[in-house]
């Protein structure tokens, strides 16, 4: 189909290969959650072999490119940025909401994207300028972000995550999940924020919030909100008008959604 490149072919391909181990795993530890000992090994041990999985066949089709580290500056070249496993405690306890992420950056900017749950085998992929897409068995779903104009009655995700100073931003967090709630919006959290800014632009959601995420976690997402019609804001910016999208790799928090509803999230977190 036209709006798959064989570069993006060839790295949707890759990332299904790399987490196939753990489409298995998972199969296992939904039998062992009955017993607790050796459940967290089993899985850091799959997650670790996901990840050499992921640097071998994201290497074989992109040799040239260098791999982006969270919490270091982005490499001058092509480099992936890649999330092995979003939604860790989920995979730990049989719970379905998980993600590998992978995206590729060209000349300072996210050119292509693929979001995958290897539990449920959900793929969402994006190309710079071609759109977002949710694999289909026989025909690809074209991706749109929601039309709702107001926080009443819109889902929304909001989600907290430890930084890198070991400090938990579920107080900040929680503050917005009742300024939402006051405004009779619905708050929920999955636990990965890769399929919740996946499923924002699916139209499933109506926006995600997230902080202190890696680059990882949120690079490929960020993509295909874009691809989809979305915005992408920094959760503290003051001014919605403008997106600055290297702030939002920056500082990990993101607010993701439609042009209406964004504007209006970040006027309540600035409130």
């Amino acid at each position: 189909m036209s709006y798959l490149s064989s570069n993006l072919n060839a790295l949707i391909g890759a990332v299904k290969r790399a987490a196939a181990p753990a489409n298995r795993d998972f199969s296992e530890i939904e039998k062992l959650q009955t017993s607790v000992r050796g459940l967290n090994e089993f899985a850091i041990s799959s997650i670790r072999r996901v990840a050499g999985n992921l640097r071998q066949e994201l290497s074989k089709i992109r040799p040239g490119f260098a791999f982006a580290e969270d919490n270091k500056p982005q490499p001058a070249g092509p480099h992936f940025i890649v999330c092995t496993l979003d939604g860790v405690i989920n995979f730990s306890r049989g719970i379905p909401e998980l993600a590998v992420s992978v995206a590729t950056c060209e000349n300072g900017q996210i050119t292509t994207a693929v979001i995958y749950n290897p539990a449920t085998e959900e793929c969402y992929f994006a190309e710079k300028g071609n759109g977002a897409y949710k694999e289909g068995f026989r025909s690809h779903e074209r991706l749109r972000v929601s039309l709702r104009k107001d926080i009443a009655d819109s889902m929304i995700s909001v989600q907290s995550q430890m930084d890198d100073q070991g400090q938990n931003s579920d107080q900040v967090c929680q503050d917005i999940r009742n300024k939402i709630i006051a405004e009779q919006g619905f708050v929920r959290n999955f636990g990965c924020t890769a399929l919740d800014l996946a499923r924002v632009a699916a139209g499933k959601m109506d926006a995600a919030v997230s902080a202190h995420n890696t680059m990882s976690q949120i690079a490929a997402g960020i993509l295909l909100v874009k691809e989809s019609g979305g915005l992408v804001l920094e959760m503290h910016q003051k001014d919605p008008r403008s997106e600055d999208i290297a702030s939002v790799l920056a500082s990990g928090n993101v607010v993701a959604s439609n042009a209406n509803i964004g504007k209006k999230v970040i006027e309540l977190i600035n409130k």
